[in-house]
């Protein structure tokens, strides 16, 4: 795939760009190329009803609208192609771009050209919404201007202003971005000031033809990085170590079994810290009121990522104690019967579950499955034997987690959701906990995960 050009923003006028993709990052960059008087092609490969709507609204304003698969005459006239997250860097499309020598890059490569704040962008396998979600409440008690989105809700594009001229002074103090191994497959020029690795295990590979094409697309957080920015790292992941090797940046790292030259680590019950010179940074480990460990290294890297833009240790506690349960993230619903039911819907990878289930004391009965990752279930054995009473298995991936799973504890397979949770209530008894962490995407019986515990969410508070 060919470099992308040095486009300056006084020659987008009239610039034919194509726009890959109509969901909500490829409307918020047609819409920004609009706004600066581009000539924007939406393109889609598959009709659905609802873009009969959208391809309205944008015909409207000046818009060309492609659906379906006869797409690649629209490359004659396309001089840059800006991608949404959900096309492969593979599709056959991109694959006819880059032989044309069309320059293809991301929609955070995009909002990035235009936005003036400082950049800190998360990514990781896992805890990258709920690192996010707390920087931002951080950076917001201290009384910053700050913009929260990325690959967790908004795009980048809706945080450059809509009239050009509004760009010379920046719209927000901060831009606070979780972008995922799809956003930066086709960065070129995206430069976080802050940057942080949380962590890398097995994922995403129906998509990715390997892991080390998996782990290449994270390393790339650290690949436009210079002296004079900063990088978090987790201490206690080896392949996250190895990956930021050769990175630019100042190095900070964040770790709960050991202390760190410089950064924020777990020592018994108290959070210390060394950043920039200053040691002795103390919080009590009472400071973060979440669940599991793995949600106090993401608290450590909102700590760091606090400090970092000047916040104080007041600041940084009081936005912790505020920060509300994160939704479909080891979220309670309810406890009937004495049992505990808890939606961790978005555990959709199995490191995610392996992490939920060690967030628990009490016997765990495991609702397991959805749409076939390519992870290893076999790395739950240790986690279920010492803690999980039973499972009950749904979706595409069910076969593949019976076979690997087998003989551990109880099994059954749901042909629902709505299945697993009566099968599940059968199972657990009062002070157990009913854990719905998938272990999978929901594509093959929800939208999303979102609506997928969304359902959960329902059946539970169903139950008579």
């Amino acid at each position: 795939m060919s470099a992308t050009p040095a486009v300056p923003i006084s020659t987008w006028k009239g610039t034919n760009v194509t726009v890959f993709g109509m969901g909500r990052s490829g409307q918020a960059a047609a819409d920004l190329l609009l706004d600066r008087g581009a000539t924007v092609t939406l393109v889609e490969e598959h009709s659905r009803p609802e873009l009969e709507v959208i391809r309205e609204a944008y015909e409207q304003r000046g818009a060309r609208i492609s659906i379906g698969d006869h797409l690649e005459p629209i490359l004659n006239q396309t001089e840059l192609l800006v991608v949404s997250p959900g096309v492969s860097k593979d599709h056959d499309f991109l694959q006819k771009a880059g032989q044309k020598d069309i320059p293809v890059i991301a929609e955070i490569e995009l909002a990035a050209r235009f936005l003036k704040a400082p950049i800190i962008a998360v990514t990781g396998t896992n805890g990258k919404s709920s690192t996010v979600r707390l920087i931002g409440s951080i950076l917001q008690e201290s009384g910053k201007h700050v913009f929260v989105g990325g690959n967790l809700g908004l795009p980048l594009c809706e945080a450059v202003p809509r009239v050009a001229e509004s760009e010379e002074s920046p719209a927000y103090d901060y831009i606070v971005a979780e972008v995922s191994s799809f956003q930066l497959e086709t960065i070129q020029k995206f430069k976080p000031w802050i940057s942080a690795l949380l962590n890398v295990t097995p994922d995403h590979l129906d998509r990715h033809p390997t892991q080390e094409d998996y782990q290449a697309a994270k390393q790339r957080i650290f690949e436009n990085q210079t002296d004079q920015d900063w990088m978090i790292v987790n201490a206690d992941d080896p392949m996250v170590e190895t990956l930021s090797i050769g990175g630019k940046a100042c190095r900070c790292e964040f770790s709960l079994r050991r202390e760190v030259a410089q950064g924020m680590y777990l020592d018994e019950g108290m959070v210390r810290g060394r950043l920039d010179g200053k040691s002795d940074i103390l919080f009590e480990r009472s400071d973060i009121p979440m669940r599991g460990q793995h949600n106090v290294a993401n608290a450590l890297v909102a700590m760091t990522v606090g400090l970092l833009c000047g916040c104080s240790k007041d600041e940084i506690v009081n936005a912790l104690q505020k920060v509300p349960v994160f939704e479909h993230a080891l979220e309670y619903v309810r406890t009937w019967q004495g049992v505990t039911f808890i939606n961790d819907s978005k555990g959709t990878n199995v490191d995610a579950t392996l992490k939920a289930l060690e967030s628990f004391d009490a016997p765990v009965v495991l609702i397991l499955g959805g749409k076939d990752k390519g992870g290893d279930f076999t790395l739950l054995l240790d986690a279920i034997q010492r803690g999980v009473k039973g499972i009950v298995v749904i979706g595409e991936a069910a076969t593949r987690i019976l076979k690997e799973l087998n003989g551990s504890v109880p099994m059954s397979g749901a042909s629902s959701l709505e299945e697993a949770v009566a099968q599940a209530t059968v199972l657990a008894t009062s002070g157990d906990v009913v854990l719905f962490s998938p272990a999978c995407s929901s594509f093959d019986m929800f939208p999303n995960y979102h609506q997928r515990g969304l359902g959960f969410k329902r059946m539970v508070k169903d139950l008579l």
